[in-house]
């Protein structure tokens, strides 16, 4: 027994180590021997950018201000103002840039953003379909940096680069900022090596002809970059496409948003297996394994690590100093929100917090999805 306790330790710990550290360096390793160009070139396709809104009356005039002053040709540029079901001024904001070719379309009664999307990819006419959230503003030069990883004909998807703006200062805005920094660490090298795992919703491209239609219940920019690479295309990441967001200032509202994006994650990953397993693209299946399903999985390892050095605590100093350590960032993380708000600023224990918060939020989302609860309408990300 003693034996078993021991092997399932570290085991756990070799997995928090492997999916946190091990992974990032692994597919800088491969990069060195493996880095796959993309054919770069000024390109300038007809393109149309998809909006989909739920009562964004506060935000979406700025939007479509922002696109409509990017840097790109207008008589190349159609937007699409999807209203899913809005119940404020939304659609008379919209109404009100008619004249400057903004198309406002109609989801009654409210689908869901996927269905949104579903909807108006039907209705567009560009080459190119780009992604926007209804309060995500563009640096002026970003659409021209998407579009032009289209030139290289095996890259069907790209996605841009988030950069979380925290105002506030607060725990959760701070965790959340140095997240998105981990996450376009791992894009970039993931694009060296052939495509990236995750992308960002509020800044994608995808060519026309390799949208497919997806589930009510499929998270957007989950699923459809992993269909893009199962028709043997490339996911890529393009740095220099910068899309500014506020964070979220509320912990509450950070979990409930966690929760939901592993859930339907959960789901993405269940209609779209056969990519996990092994077959013609085992290193896609590798990262997949490694940035996402372990990743979303992380929090068995975390338990497991835990209870069995728990038990294994009169073992040795080993034991007894990851066991402090444990002990030491579980309670940075729950008195971090309580050092800021008494002005103390200690930015490793807004990373434990939201460590923590993540963790706790697939947790849940597992539990979800083993008792195959979905979700596909939810009140949209404020910052």
């Amino acid at each position: 027994m003693h034996i078993f306790i021991s092997i399932v330790f570290f085991l756990s710990l070799f997995m928090i180590f492997y999916i946190y550290i091990g992974y990032p360096l692994l597919i800088c390793l491969i990069g060195i021997f493996r880095n796959k160009v993309v054919n770069k070139s000024k390109f300038e396709p007809y393109v149309t950018i998809l909006i989909a809104a739920h009562n964004e009356e506060e935000s979406i005039e700025a939007t479509l201000k922002n696109k409509l002053e990017l840097d790109y040709p207008m008589e190349k540029l159609e937007i699409l103002v999807i209203s899913d079901g809005s119940t404020d001024n939304t659609d008379e904001i919209a109404r009100r840039f008619e004249a400057v070719g903004v198309q406002l379309i109609r989801q009654d009664p409210r689908q869901g953003k996927t269905s949104a999307l579903n909807l108006a990819a039907l209705e567009a006419r560009g080459e190119i379909l780009i992604f926007s959230d209804a309060n995500s503003i563009y640096d002026s030069n970003a659409m021209r940096m998407l579009v032009r990883n289209f030139n290289d004909s095996q890259v069907g998807y790209v996605t841009g680069k988030m950069i979380y703006i925290d105002s506030d200062g607060t725990a959760i805005g701070d965790g959340c900022t140095a997240y998105m920094k981990y996450e376009n660490f791992l894009r970039k090298y993931e694009t060296k090596i052939g495509s990236v795992v995750g992308v960002d919703g509020g800044i994608d491209a995808i060519r026309r002809k390799l949208y497919s239609e997806m589930k009510p219940d499929q998270l957007p920019d989950f699923v459809l970059p992993l269909k893009v690479v199962e028709m043997g295309y490339r996911v890529v990441y393009e740095p220099d496409a910068v899309l500014k967001e506020s964070t979220l200032s509320s912990a509450k509202d950070e979990y409930k948003m966690r929760v939901r994006v592993a859930l339907r994650a959960f789901w993405g990953l269940s209609d779209m297996r056969k990519l996990f397993l092994a077959g013609k693209n085992n290193l896609f299946a590798l990262q997949l394994w490694s940035h996402k399903v372990l990743r979303y999985l992380g929090f068995i390892f975390l338990i497991g690590l835990y209870l069995f050095n728990w038990i294994l605590w009169t073992e040795g100093i080993f034991y007894k100093a990851c066991f402090i350590i444990q002990n030491l960032m579980y309670a940075g993380a729950l008195i971090s929100p309580v050092f800021k708000k008494k002005g103390y600023i200690s930015h490793m224990m807004y990373l434990c917090h939201y460590f923590a918060l993540i963790n706790i939020a697939s947790a849940q989302a597992f539990l979800k999805f083993i008792f195959r609860q979905k979700q596909i309408l939810w009140t949209p990300r404020k910052g």
